[in-house]
């Protein structure tokens, strides 16, 4: 029950660093800016105690260490790999094209059509 309402107290301070940005309306950009960070930062901290929030942040740290383990292709490995793709591409368009064409021809030639 207490994570609810933490979780309710989050979500009204982010409201209310919107509702802060709408009440400067004639201020300037950056202290409208200011509102809605401070409103989304305290509803951060909020969520952060709540045990979903926990959870959420220990998902995102083992997420990042897992994207830290990925190898990425070398440069020569993507230049090669976009390579193909657009011949591959290039190919399948004149293949398309080809195809299309025959099949108008042979319509119209059944159709009785003199072009």
């Amino acid at each position: 029950m207490a994570d609810k309402i933490k979780l309710l107290v989050a979500f009204l301070l982010v409201v209310a660093g919107i509702v802060g940005y709408y009440y400067l309306r004639d201020s300037a950009s950056v202290l409208k800016l200011a509102s809605v960070l401070a409103g989304l930062l305290a509803a951060a901290a909020v969520v952060w105690t709540t045990e979903l929030g926990k959870r959420f942040f220990s998902f995102s740290k083992d997420s990042i260490a897992e994207a830290k383990r990925v190898v990425w292709p070398t440069r020569k490995e993507t230049l090669q790999t976009t390579g193909i793709v657009i011949l591959f591409s290039i190919i399948m368009a004149l293949f398309l094209w080809a195809v299309d064409a025959s099949l108008m021809v042979l319509v119209n030639k059944l159709m009785g059509r003199v072009d």
